[in-house]
């Protein structure tokens, strides 16, 4: 299983962008896919995850409803839809998965920088 970031990139303060990330190998529509990030000086912290029936789970720093994570099965296609962001959102964001009832994720992107400029 591979997986591609992309859409990163320098934004202000109260914009929105919007990440995807492509999957692809074999039963790639039946994993848990995630969006974990990790800021300067600090530690990697998960964002959100979505099952492949599209249930979603955010962490507890991300419940105030900014980011919203999504899936396209179709695609084979996992997105974060942030918005309103600020500077403390400046992060590498990485794409994630595993098998469903897996602790640890199995598969990694490559992360996509988000810089946001106050």
């Amino acid at each position: 299983v591979q997986l591609q970031a992309s859409g990163g990139g320098s934004v202000q303060a109260g914009g929105s962008l919007r990440l995807s990330c492509v999957a692809s190998g074999p039963s790639v529509g039946n994993l848990v896919m995630g969006w974990l990030r990790r800021a300067p000086g600090k530690e990697r912290e998960s964002v959100a995850t979505i099952g492949w029936d599209g249930e979603t789970k955010y962490a507890t720093n991300f419940l105030h409803g900014r980011f919203i994570i999504s899936r396209d099965n179709a695609r084979n296609t996992v997105y974060l839809q942030m918005n309103n962001v600020n500077p403390e959102d400046t992060a590498v964001y990485y794409c994630a998965a595993r098998a469903y009832l897996r602790r640890e994720w199995d598969y990694w992107g490559q992360g996509t920088l988000v810089t946001v400029s106050s």
